[in-house]
């Protein structure tokens, strides 16, 4: 299993997909950037996440 922050590293880039493309669409410049923060975080867990798992032989 991967580790946890793998699993909400992706949730929260996926989150920020989402809050991006919506604030774009409705031209709500504040949710899009919450957006792209959002996805900023969540590859840095990711990130994280995965050196967690190299280093536990995963």
């Amino acid at each position: 299993m991967p580790d946890k922050d793998r699993v909400i590293g992706s949730a929260k880039r996926a989150k920020g997909t989402v809050k991006q493309v919506v604030g774009k669409v409705i031209g709500d410049a504040k949710l899009e950037a919450e957006g792209t923060a959002d996805k900023v975080e969540g590859s840095v867990q990711n990130a994280i996440g995965g050196l967690k798992d190299a280093l536990k032989g995963k």
